[in-house]
């Protein structure tokens, strides 16, 4: 693996000399891999091999890599955080063709944003959206959710202009009122790319546990899947 033309294959060593040396030589390029870097530090600090260098903490070899490379702190933090978020998310960010391009600065954000979100969800806006965008997303303030196309007129279920359901007018309003809902979440499922699980419930007191422990179920299959 290489970028221009600078070798990185010091981010598949296990040689503690080999890597800090490595990671020096990259700082140095005409083109910086910030993720390459990032790779580096993660494994120095995963496997413990800042020991090696005569370090007791990666705190301490980082300190030490500043003042040498004459870098900022917090950048080489970053780029260690990234290289950590890529390390663990790997197998994913590759699913969805994820590049340095497409901003590594917001792989810090991973965990907190799997944390609330759906994990395909994540992996999807972590590719697509701004750095300003995925730090909001990550903290759970969402940029404003665009209005649904699926809108109930009278006894009729439109998606956008396109008319989808016609509920029989000798309905009584509450069967209506109910069925027309029914249509209109599982239009909005398909919009979002999501899927809608019905089941049946004996009565009112079994659909208010019901939801307390689903939604309990989709946190935890969320940060987990």
């Amino acid at each position: 693996m290489s970028s221009g033309g600078i070798s990185l294959d010091y981010t598949n060593s296990d040689d503690a000399m080999e890597i800090d040396s490595g990671i020096r030589e990259t700082i140095k390029g005409v083109r910086v891999s910030i993720l390459a870097m990032g790779l580096g530090l993660a494994k120095l600090k995963r496997k413990g091999l800042y020991v090696d260098l005569n370090y007791r903490s990666m705190n301490d070899y980082l300190e030490k890599l500043c003042d040498d490379m004459q870098i900022d702190r917090t950048t080489a933090h970053n780029w260690l955080w990234i290289g950590e978020a890529y390390s663990k998310y790997r197998k994913e960010l590759e699913k969805v063709e994820f590049t340095e391009e497409d901003g590594l600065t917001k792989l810090p954000y991973m965990d907190r944003a799997l944390e609330i979100h759906e994990k395909r969800e994540v992996f999807r806006n972590v590719k697509t959206m701004s750095l300003r965008q995925f730090k909001e997303y990550a903290k759970g303030e969402e940029e404003a959710i665009q209005p649904s196309k699926i809108r109930v007129v009278g006894n009729q279920v439109f998606v956008g202009k396109k008319l989808a359901v016609t509920l029989a007018d000798e309905l009584d309003p509450k069967t209506r009122a109910y069925l027309a809902k029914i249509n209109v979440q599982a239009g909005e499922a398909l919009e979002s790319g999501e899927m809608l699980y019905i089941t049946r419930l004996y009565d009112v007191s079994e659909l208010r546990r019901f939801e307390q422990a689903a939604e309990r179920l989709k946190k935890e299959l969320r940060v987990s899947s």
